[in-house]
């Protein structure tokens, strides 16, 4: 109950926030009130109701495509969501970064208590407001400097997006590609099943030795197993589609886009120099380079030191000066004998060298990643393109061939079973071969920061 309570207070604060935050009016917080007072009124009969998260109000079953499930993933990631959180963080020090030093107020009471003074007549009391002001252009580079910071965890945010886009299409695909895998399985099995049955009919009958129906026994409980191993799959590369989509595991996923060879040459040169202008993580290491540059300019800027100015004013008792009110105006700066910000200004240096050389590295990084990204798509275009070319058919087609000879007693039970073990491999590579060239591409897409089309 303390619990609910606890939760019940926390989201009236947060109603409330809300209403300041977004300027409702009147009638919107009435609203609002009302609708709490109710909730915290009927506190006794939801105890016994669940309580929902965000995540419950998807439904149980989702068609997704690929675009969809981008989409949703967009929406509803968590890691976004924190990505987004850091923005939000630099915006706040972009408003830290603009704002005036606060003025100071200074107040003071002096009194003598000697030769006949007391506190009543010889007192002195007054103060001061000074106001710091800040030269050689401090708060300027303060300001660029979280611009620069600001810029930055915009970037760092598409390039989260980036990386985990590719997740949600890899994910996607494996999903596909064990489906691809179960049915294959399931396929085999129900075939090595019916050829078990007629098997067995013969073996009855005396027509086959028992080692053979022994043998037909062994595959067709190999094609069962691997029919177990498939779901495995299946269920493993779905848990993780739904976590990088953030939905439940009580959701069921339809997956509408099929995993299909289509052919794209890309031009390898518009690939690494597209990459180099647009990745959102070289535009993150060149504005990291830019408020460091800031970071120093305002490192030197320190050298110099900020007065404090400000108005005052004094009252004395009356066996004080003659002059019983004095009106001050105080100015104050510090004297940069010692610190003149040696030290920041050596760091300062020393990280715009670390970014810069970072920058570099990153630069080197990239056009290497193009190069083995595209690379690794020819070749798996190349060996996608060999069973696109037939082999695939001509194994099943051999693999029905041997079975009706072997129904006829034109083969044996050795060429049956290396024609059912070569046709599952060979449709095995096949799948396995259509999931790498996507995976390959959308690697590629990833590391080129857009979409590969031709």
């Amino acid at each position: 109950m303390i619990t609910r309570l606890r939760t019940l207070s926390k989201n009236v604060d947060h109603h409330w926030h809300g209403i300041v935050r977004w300027g409702f009016g009147l009638r919107h917080y009435l609203a609002i009130a009302l609708a709490t007072c109710m909730i915290l009124c009927g506190v006794g009969v939801s105890f016994a109701q669940p309580e929902t998260t965000p995540s419950e109000t998807v439904p149980t079953v989702l068609r997704l495509s690929l675009n969809d499930a981008l989409a949703l993933f967009l929406r509803q990631n968590l890691d976004l969501l924190m990505a987004q959180y850091g923005i939000d963080s630099a915006k706040g020090q972009q408003i830290t970064a603009q704002l005036f030093p606060n003025p100071v107020l200074n107040s003071w009471i002096y009194t003598a208590m000697t030769q006949g003074h007391n506190f009543a007549k010889s007192t002195e009391y007054g103060g001061t407001v000074q106001q710091l002001f800040e030269v050689a252009g401090k708060r300027g580079y303060r300001i660029e400097s979280a611009g620069f910071g600001t810029q930055t965890a915009e970037a760092s945010f598409a390039d989260t997006v980036r990386q985990l886009s590719y997740t949600v299409k890899d994910s996607y695909y494996r999903v596909q590609a064990a489906q691809r895998h179960f049915e294959l399985a399931e396929e085999n099995r129900d075939r090595f099943t019916r050829i078990l049955d007629v098997n067995t009919i013969r073996y009855n009958k005396g027509f086959i030795a028992g080692v053979d129906l022994i043998r037909i026994r062994l595959q067709t409980i190999d094609f069962v197993s691997q029919v177990i191993q498939s779901t495995q799959e299946i269920q493993a590369a779905l848990s993780d589609l739904r976590t990088v989509l953030g939905v439940p595991p009580t959701t069921r996923l339809e997956l509408t886009t099929q995993l299909e060879y289509h052919r794209v040459e890309p031009n390898p040169k518009t690939l690494e120099q597209f990459a180099l202008e647009n990745r959102p993580d070289i535009r993150v290491k060149r504005l990291t380079v830019s408020q460091r540059e800031a970071d120093l300019k305002l490192a030197r800027a320190y050298r110099y030191p900020d007065p404090s100015v400000g108005p005052g004013l004094t009252y004395q008792g009356p066996t004080g000066p003659d002059n019983q009110q004095q009106y001050l105006l105080a100015f104050t700066v510090p004297l940069p004998v010692f610190n003149r910000n040696q030290g920041g200004i050596v760091q300062a240096e020393v990280a715009l060298q670390t970014a810069d050389a970072d920058l570099r590295k990153t630069l080197i990084q990239v056009r290497n990643q193009v190069e083995l990204a595209y690379r690794n798509l020819i070749e798996s275009r190349r060996l996608a393109e060999v069973f696109q070319a037939g082999i695939l058919q001509d194994a099943r087609d051999a693999f029905t061939i041997i079975e009706k000879a072997y129904e006829k007693g034109g083969v044996t039970i050795t060429d049956l079973l290396d024609a059912a073990r070569s046709s599952r491999t060979i449709q095995q590579n096949y799948i396995d071969a259509l999931f790498t060239y996507e995976r390959n591409l959308f690697l590629l897409e990833s590391v080129v920061a857009h979409e590969v089309t031709s």
